[in-house]
């Protein structure tokens, strides 16, 4: 899922398509609040991709994706002993075209729109829509680098984030690269990892992610906006299972955490910092 490893179009025969499944379930544990309280969070996501090789410098892309998220709440003392949301979900839809151009060049283009909102919203008023632009050198068989940007309008804010795209393999058995794909909720993050025998494969990384979405008309704070702010610090563990799977474990120390809730009104009765949260993922790929 690392983008990566679609800084522009693959080398596959024209008129091929390549699919692929991620599905990743994510455990943050109990997490003391800076206002009062504590927090745990269970995330459950699948993300399908398709990709077809329209000639040999160009391709295009179809993802659908699909995602819930269920806090738990203790205490939350800041926000008038309140419960500030719940359940959150976020089916999305996205595009992208990637083209070869001269001299090594790369460039790519994605649109996207995803639906973020406590339960019971549905679609109305919880877009959040954008695109992320990228250009790309390839230097030779181990190094790639480039840039990207993403403007997204979340929710009821518009952001603009630039990012580092690489690709790089130290030797046989470092690679410097993206673990993460850009998107609404941040950049690409930046990892290395390390080849281990036997199809094992070892890194350490980080990455920056900020999403909000609508609260339910039933929330303390009816039709406002959440927002969680975090930097996950990982280590992760891989195992290639055959050429085409691959299975991940991660661990995860998410710093610089914030949750707020912003009203319709535009004021933010919540609003606080929480601690270091340790947070536990599995994730498996495959092509088909």
């Amino acid at each position: 899922m690392a983008l990566a490893q679609n800084f522009g179009p693959q080398n596959l025969p024209v008129g091929s398509v390549v699919t692929s499944l991620n599905v990743n379930a994510i455990n943050q544990f109990n997490t003391n609040i800076s206002s009062g309280g504590s927090f745990n969070w269970q995330d459950a996501n699948v993300n399908l991709n398709n990709r077809y090789q329209l000639d040999t410098n160009s391709s295009i892309g179809l993802n659908l994706r699909d995602g819930y998220q269920d806090w738990s709440w203790s205490n939350p003392s800041g926000y008038r002993n309140k419960t500030p949301w719940k359940g959150i979900q976020s089916p999305g839809i996205g595009l992208s075209y990637f083209q070869k151009l001269d001299a090594g060049w790369s460039a790519g283009f994605a649109p996207t729109v995803d639906w973020v909102a406590e339960n019971g919203v549905g679609t109305a008023g919880s877009a959040t829509y954008g695109a992320i632009a990228s250009a790309a050198k390839t230097y030779s068989n181990d190094l790639t680098i480039g840039l990207g940007t993403g403007v997204f309008r979340q929710v009821d804010k518009t952001r603009v984030f630039p990012f580092l795209l690489i690709n790089w393999k130290i030797n046989d058995k470092w690679t410097l690269n993206n673990p993460l794909p850009a998107g609404p909720s941040g950049g690409a993050g930046l990892e290395l990892s390390y080849a281990l025998a036997n199809k094992w494969n070892i890194a350490g990384g980080a990455a920056y992610r900020s999403y909000r979405f609508r609260l339910s008309n039933s929330n303390y704070t009816p039709n406002g906006i959440g927002q969680n702010t975090f930097i996950p610090v990982f280590t992760r563990l891989s195992y290639s299972v055959d050429r085409s799977t691959s299975a991940n474990l991660y661990l995860a120390a998410n710093v610089g955490g914030r949750l707020s809730v912003t009203d319709v009104n535009g004021a933010t009765p919540y609003n606080t910092n929480y601690q270091t949260g340790l947070a536990l993922a599995f994730s498996i790929t495959t092509r088909f």
